[in-house]
């Protein structure tokens, strides 16, 4: 344990054990945080020693703080989604979630994320045309309802081969996007013809093969390991908040050291 010296000296023993124990890097200025869970994005540290002008390092301390990653997420449409009407916009659908950290489905349609930051979002579309005309879909994002300038993607799709053998493409594209905090994107589209469809295709066991989604988006944010966006971004006596990516773990705790 940290001796303390009287308010007025000790003394030279005392003064001395004190100074030794400095030395050997004992001091009475570090402690313990565990990150608040349940995706939150703030915790407070309560600590008598902190004031306006502290200095604080954070330093992972559990497991789960030393691995944790910047926020990312991977959804997918395990159906088939059709166009109610040609050449009208409608949004795309996701029915399950593959991966998620920090981002997450709010509805069918709006991926959100829970930090602010600048994310690199990519969409893979199973596009199949049953028609016997060459067709087009034209795909694009949205942030918070409102199109992306300069984001659509159009995808021709060649004349089926025969009465059930639809031609199909895979339409990919990869888009680096600005979000704060709680923004949603969505995926928007059109095609020239309702016989343009996203197909999905069930796991195939005496192939063997994997389900084919007929949709695959993944969201990353584009930033280090997240020990180094954690930080102090708020100090007042005897307290701190410190900001990180959105917690969902019970267990991610850090050490931190109070200078000043």
């Amino acid at each position: 344990m940290f001796r303390n010296l009287p308010v007025f000296g000790g003394d030279p023993r005392a003064i001395s054990e004190v100074v030794n124990g400095i030395m050997n890097g004992k001091t009475n200025n570090h402690g313990l945080i565990t990150l608040n869970d349940g995706n939150a994005t703030s915790t407070t540290i309560y600590d008598e020693r902190i004031g306006y002008d502290s200095k604080i390092i954070l330093i992972p301390w559990s497991d789960d703080a030393e691995q944790d990653a910047a926020p990312y997420g991977q959804f997918s449409l395990n159906a088939n989604q059709t166009a109610a009407s040609a050449n009208t916009a409608a949004v795309v659908q996701f029915d399950t979630t593959e991966l998620s950290n920090g981002i997450y489905l709010s509805n069918t349609t709006r991926l959100n994320v829970r930090n602010a930051g600048t994310y690199n979002v990519s969409f893979s579309l199973q596009l199949e045309n049953s028609t016997n005309d060459i067709q087009y879909a034209e795909v694009w994002y949205r942030v918070n309802g409102t199109d992306v300038p300069n984001s659509s993607s159009r995808f021709g799709i060649p004349q089926r081969k025969s009465t059930g053998s639809p031609a199909a493409i895979i339409g990919y594209m990869q888009i680096f996007l600005e979000l704060d905090a709680d923004d949603y994107v969505e995926l928007a589209g059109d095609v020239s013809n309702t016989g343009v469809t996203l197909a999905y295709y069930a796991a195939d066991v005496s192939i063997p093969r994997p389900a084919t989604p007929s949709v695959i988006c993944s969201i990353q944010y584009i930033a280090p390991m997240a020990y180094s966006n954690v930080y102090v971004s708020n100090k007042s006596k005897g307290q701190a908040t410190i900001t990180h990516f959105a917690n969902s773990s019970s267990d991610k705790t850090y050490a931190y050291i109070v200078i000043g």
